[in-house]
């Protein structure tokens, strides 16, 4: 089978791609580049190796350490599951390699791998090379895996960043905090000392529940419901391997990417101070970009992966960062998306400012503007092999107006973005790796992003 990486990483079904012949090709083809990029001071990489809690990933990540150790690099397995922001850290503290075993968001039957470098996923440039690699012999020798534990390191971090000590206490009603089956599973718990939080679905299973642990409205009814019926102040949720995060308010309602970015912008800028350019994914909306200039700061669009927003934040080019998918990141740590993180933030918000999330919704609605926004997912019998052609074919049926309102700018970097005078927009997006083509849009009620979404319907079914 091709082995391709995507946004962040290479995926595949269990037992039909995701093998352990293919991981160890690409353990081998990781093997190869590294060679090819000499350590500063030494011949051979120090590599860490980590993963998630899916079907078998520990004896997956087992096979990539001994593959790696007989190519001569130095190899440590972790001790036990983390994050997958923890290995992103460790490649930052001891100038090492990450290589993690997961799927992250994706429905059980999938496993994958992300390389990780300089404390973010590693760019396009580096897998694409590693690709090249790919098909060589395997050298397999048997022994122990060197194994260390992270989890003081990763923990010490966070507290570093955000230390939940001082402000949980003053939470006036208890947080409640949703694992859904992944890798963070009770490290929320040791964060906060147990006060003033609820914990869910911590535990370990496989199969998520029978829920795929992507934190997004469809998959958050019983962390909706616990909120209402604990009366919490608020509910996050974090995905298979707790990279990204999602918010439910109060009220028990789920608040989408583009209101919750909005929310966590207005106070690092308006309260913290935060300066510097603001990048976000194309998928995303413009209510930061409206924060943005009511402060002067520069606002730029970037394609879909956490990788480009990682870079520019690493490269001292922006201050902060969001995607669509629920990943963000700001100035004075890793230039990494990371759910516990982004979750210890809300809570500093909400306590900080004395608000419910519901709250500080209000207050930034009634500033910049209403938002709903929606995603639908189309399924193709297979990959689209070349967007900029998928691009062209609906860039040239493009009508003058579309639900009613004048078009502004179309964007073609990433799919094709048509954005309305009003700022309402629509973007039809192919997947790189998946059978898919993704649709979004957001518009200030949801009548009219339904009519968005239905014009997008017919230009991709027009496609299919």
């Amino acid at each position: 089978m091709e082995i391709k990486f995507g946004t962040d990483g290479w995926r595949g079904v269990m037992a039909r791609d995701f093998t352990f012949d293919n991981v160890r090709r690409v353990a081998q083809a990781i093997a190869d580049y590294l060679k090819t990029k000499p350590h500063k001071t030494k011949a051979r990489h120090t590599v860490v190796v980590g993963y998630d809690r899916r079907f078998q990933s520990e004896s997956f990540a087992e096979e990539i350490s001994r593959v790696l150790q007989a190519n001569g690099h130095t190899t440590y397995l972790l001790a036990e599951t983390l994050p997958t922001p923890a290995i992103s850290l460790m490649t930052a503290k001891l100038k090492a390699v990450g290589v993690v075993v997961t799927a992250s968001h994706n429905p059980p039957a999938y496993n994958g791998v992300k390389i990780k470098l300089e404390g973010r996923a590693a760019p396009e440039s580096v897998t694409a090379e590693v690709e090249t690699f790919l098909g060589r012999a395997v050298p397999l020798r048997d022994g122990p895996v060197a194994r260390r534990s992270y989890k003081k390191e990763y923990l010490a971090y966070l507290r570093s960043q955000i230390d939940p000590s001082r402000f949980m206490g003053k939470l006036p009603r208890p947080a409640l905090i949703d694992y859904m089956h992944g890798a963070a599973g009770g490290l929320m718990g040791e964060l906060c000392g147990g006060r003033n939080l609820i914990e869910m679905r911590a535990e370990h299973d496989p199969l998520f529940g029978g829920v795929n642990p992507e934190p997004v409205d469809a998959n958050l009814k019983a962390l909706k419901e616990r909120v209402l019926a604990e009366k919490a102040l608020i509910g996050i949720a974090l995905d298979g391997d707790a990279d990204r995060v999602a918010v439910v308010d109060d009220k028990g309602r789920y608040l989408t990417p583009c209101q919750v970015f909005p929310i966590l912008l207005d106070y690092l800028i308006g309260t913290r101070g935060l300066k510097g350019k603001i990048v976000q994914s194309v998928s995303m909306g413009y209510l930061s970009g409206r924060i943005a200039q009511a402060y002067g700061l520069p606002f730029e669009e970037l394609p879909v992966g956490f990788k480009h927003v990682g870079e520019q934040i690493a490269l001292g080019e922006a201050a902060m960062g969001g995607e669509e998918s629920g990943g963000y990141a700001w100035k004075g740590g890793l230039p990494e998306r990371d759910g516990l993180l982004t979750g210890l933030l809300m809570l500093e918000i909400c306590a900080k400012l004395k608000k419910t999330p519901s709250q500080l919704w209000e207050a930034i609605e009634k500033k910049y503007g209403k938002s709903s926004f929606r995603r639908v997912d189309f399924h193709v019998s297979k990959p689209v092999a070349d967007k900029a052609v998928f691009t062209a074919k609906i860039q040239k049926k493009l009508p003058q107006k579309l639900a009613g309102a004048p078009i502004k700018t179309v964007l073609s970097f990433d799919g094709i973005k048509i954005i309305l005078q009003d700022d309402h927009w629509l973007l039809m997006r192919p997947s790189g790796t998946e059978p898919l083509i993704r649709t979004y849009a957001e518009s200030d009620s949801p009548q009219k992003t339904q009519t968005l979404l239905e014009a997008a319907a017919k230009w991709v079914n027009a496609h299919i």
